[in-house]
């Protein structure tokens, strides 16, 4: 008599989708967090033991500590671009594979990082307080006043798929002229598409009057927009991260925003996430949103279900489906 061949067991870290589980548990034995409880690292670890899969956040951090007693885990399938949770050399020296959810959410992300853009801009945030504290009682000339953005340089820190949903974002819908810098230069018929122009990093911090980062973070990105980064930049600036908050020194961004070095900022990613500098909070000229350019429904179902799809072909081929790209240094998102 056969013996069934048992099916893998998976971890899905945090909560996701039903329909999600429900495709998965068809076929693997799967241990769900639908309590959507944050899983410190040594919780991690125990969830993990005995599991050949797991389908992670960007918050649930994977390194050589968690691996080492991790031994029958094979595949990491993260619900997310990034990938800076995930210790990439340690997997591989494991043989264990490390997949994220590039493209789905290109579009999502571009649309909310131009959003950012014009309530930075445009002192959106600061307004919208000002009118639920009941500070707006009269017009002025200068009152509200900010920049503009039509017809002004956007600059793109990061040329990859989002940074290019942004640049087409600001050059067809807003007659922005675009600029940018990347580490790999877009070939010329991209180039004349959106249209942008490739320039070095001084000469895009100097001639930005917006900038968008969407640069990976690396160690090679880490503080890449420090004290000198933005003091290049003009003082009528406005300065807008939906990359990671490691690539900016947020001390120094702090400090510049208070002392007129650029206008404006706007946030959607911090250095130590959930947890938000408190000078952040009482800065006026700063717009801060909780790491949610992706947070449509439609487009986070599409992210929940890649994730499942490398699990299912790693597990049925052999082959994941969007592994992470080698070498994972600071490839653009």
């Amino acid at each position: 008599m056969n013996t069934p061949t048992p099916r893998p067991r998976i971890l899905i870290a945090r909560a996701v989708f039903p329909e999600v589980i429900q495709r998965l548990a068809q076929r693997f034995e799967v241990d769900s967090n639908q309590a959507d409880e944050v899983l410190d690292a040594a919780q991690l670890v125990a969830r993990l033991q005995g599991q050949q899969g797991l389908l992670s956040t960007a918050g649930d951090v994977i390194d050589e500590a968690l691996l080492a007693q991790c031994p029958s885990l094979r595949i990491c399938a993260n619900m997310a671009v990034g990938f800076g949770n995930l210790d990439i050399a340690a997997m591989s020296a494991r043989g264990i594979v490390a997949t994220h959810t590039p493209g789905v959410l290109t579009d999502t992300t571009a649309d909310f990082g131009f959003a950012l853009l014009m309530a930075a801009a445009r002192r959106t945030g600061e307004a919208e307080r000002c009118v639920r504290e009941g500070r707006w009682t009269k017009w002025s000339y200068d009152f509200m006043a900010g920049q503009e953005v039509h017809g002004s340089t956007l600059g793109i820190l990061g040329m990859g798929r989002i940074g290019q949903g942004v640049a087409r974002r600001g050059a067809h819908g807003f007659g922005m002229r675009v600029i940018y810098h990347s580490r790999t230069r877009l070939d010329a018929a991209s180039e004349a598409s959106i249209p942008a122009h490739f320039v070095g990093l001084n000469a895009l911090l100097q001639q930005s009057d917006h900038l968008v980062l969407t640069v990976a973070h690396s160690a090679a990105t880490h503080h890449l927009i420090d004290a000198a980064a933005l003091a290049r930049m003009k003082p009528t600036a406005t300065l807008v991260n939906i990359a990671r908050g490691g690539v900016v020194d947020e001390r120094a961004l702090i400090e510049a925003l208070r002392n007129g070095v650029i206008a404006a900022a706007g946030l959607d990613v911090f250095e130590n996430e959930p947890a938000v500098h408190p000078a952040l909070l009482s800065l006026p000229n700063v717009v801060l949103t909780p790491h949610m350019a992706s947070a449509s429904r439609a487009t986070r179902l599409r992210m929940a279900h890649l994730a499942a799809d490398n699990l299912i072909a790693f597990f049925e081929t052999g082959r994941a489906l969007t592994p992470v790209p080698a070498p994972a240094l600071s490839a653009p998102a």
